[in-house]
């Protein structure tokens, strides 16, 4: 059966995905791999036809799979909403070089660029995303739509909560089994930020040690 493999965001992270996607799936004629825009002007891209989604739908390919690459975490969940909707099937991509310990429980939908390492007895849910030299420590529990940018530093018994965003090169101080450091819902971590304690739900936390502002709605 032929199949046809859609990364849907033809972006910037789109491209990293992409290049992932093409060593993955090696076995595949790169013509059966395609990007999903909704909104691009262009053709093509990375020698790849731009679809729309509707496009996509009506190829006549009858087995289709989708990764989503896009860091927004809303737009994420909407988008796997639509493909669960209809009956597409989801992918998981893992880069060569990334770690994932045998003990990791990770949920559909991931996306683990180059050199993520994920240790011992941490649980993931779906569609997390991590960017390049990401860690995440042992005992981690993270929710769902949860973005890790580039170099984040997650360290043991962190719970993250769904819809978190940190940023390029933050550190998470290490929680304790009795005391895990917790990271609420809709949570964004910036850029280079050190996080030494929770972190409420809908806030931005910046600095070192980071410190939490109300977000602007």
């Amino acid at each position: 059966m032929q199949q046809l493999i859609g990364v849907y965001g033809a972006s910037g992270f789109g491209k990293q995905v992409m290049s992932l996607v093409q060593i993955q799936f090696s076995d595949l004629d790169q013509q059966n791999i395609v990007f999903i825009d909704d909104s691009s002007d262009l053709v093509t891209l990375m020698g790849h036809r731009i679809l729309n989604y509707n496009e996509f739908l009506e190829h006549s390919f009858e087995h289709k799979r989708v990764t989503i690459a896009i860091a927004d975490s809303k737009v994420r969940e909407l988008l796997s909403n639509k493909l669960a909707r209809d009956d597409i099937e989801v992918l998981a991509i893992q880069s060569e070089s990334s770690i994932l310990s045998d003990y990791t429980k990770l949920a559909e939908g991931s996306t683990l660029c180059n050199y993520v390492c994920i240790t011992e007895d941490s649980k993931i849910g779906k569609f997390f995303h991590a960017n390049i030299y990401s860690y995440v420590g042992h005992d981690c529990v993270i929710g769902e739509y949860v973005t890790f940018g580039p170099r984040v530093s997650c360290n043991g018994n962190v719970h993250i909560h769904d819809h978190v965003y940190i940023g390029t090169g933050a550190i998470i101080k290490q929680g304790t089994p009795e005391k895990p450091l917790i990271i609420g819902e809709g949570a964004f971590i910036g850029m280079g930020a050190v996080v030494t304690k929770d972190v409420p739900p809908g806030t931005l936390a910046v600095g070192k040690p980071a410190r939490a502002f109300a977000l602007n709605k």
